[in-house]
């Protein structure tokens, strides 16, 4: 039901392009349509996409690519300005360490994507923290992105959704709409078997409860990672509540 037309954005070039917006909180309050966008890169992007995204008036992309990723990507709306919170990828090359040694199975890529998923907390925060901090300055609307859209791109989208208020169970659904929308490059990863490409060509709920569980391990609970981790304290928090929620 909440998957509607307004929240994905049937871009030709940008298959996971969704709105955060709409979302109820538990105070009551609902997100904003139209300020916060998650989606894959925008380097591919149809000149009737640009006009899409034109129209909506993005003009701030926070891209969660590494080096060559933005390399091969860049985006193509001349308006956008991107600002760069680089967390490089490391599982292709875990898989293919685990390929070379006869050990790599479905299983295995499980437990590399939760890996991944624990390090965005253990030793990426200071990039999320810095998406946070350009969130509580005046950059909407804006769209926030990586390669996939879907695992950088999660985490972040569920701390901000966390963040607002909304309940955990919203939080998953949003999360695992990347699997009814995300079209996977069927030329990517083609020396890895179909099992472990779908591994890491989709979400799974206990990627994202890896992450959370690292924030138990390395915080105590969300809360204090929230506070501490990510530097949203009781002020920043009425901010980023009063400039994303309507009542």
């Amino acid at each position: 039901m909440r998957d509607s037309p307004a929240r994905h954005l049937a871009l030709q070039g940008a298959s996971n392009f969704r709105d955060l917006g709409g979302y109820p909180t538990a105070d009551g309050r609902t997100t904003r349509w139209r300020h916060i966008f998650r989606s894959n890169h925008l380097g591919q992007l149809t000149a009737a996409d640009v006009e899409i995204v034109r129209a909506l008036g993005v003009r701030s992309a926070f891209d969660f690519r590494g080096l060559e990723e933005r390399a091969a990507g860049v985006c193509v709306v001349n308006e956008i300005t991107v600002h760069s919170l680089p967390i490089e990828p490391s599982v292709v090359a875990a898989l293919r360490a685990e390929l070379a040694r006869g050990t790599l199975t479905g299983a295995v890529a499980l437990e590399l994507m939760r890996e991944s998923y624990r390090n965005y907390v253990r030793h990426h925060t200071h990039s999320f923290r810095e998406l946070f901090g350009h969130l509580l300055e005046d950059r909407a609307p804006l769209v926030i992105h990586c390669t996939a859209g879907k695992d950088r791109t999660g985490f972040a989208s569920a701390l901000i959704l966390h963040a607002l208020g909304v309940p955990d169970d919203i939080i998953t659904e949003d999360y695992l709409l990347t699997n009814q929308h995300y079209k996977r490059d069927a030329t990517a990863a083609t020396d890895l078997p179909d099992d472990v490409r779908n591994a890491i060509g989709s979400v799974e709920t206990s990627y994202l409860a890896a992450a959370f569980e690292a924030v138990g391990e390395e915080y105590g609970d969300l809360e204090t990672y929230l506070r501490d981790g990510l530097k949203l304290g009781t002020a920043e928090r009425t901010a980023l509540q009063a400039r994303y929620l309507q009542a």
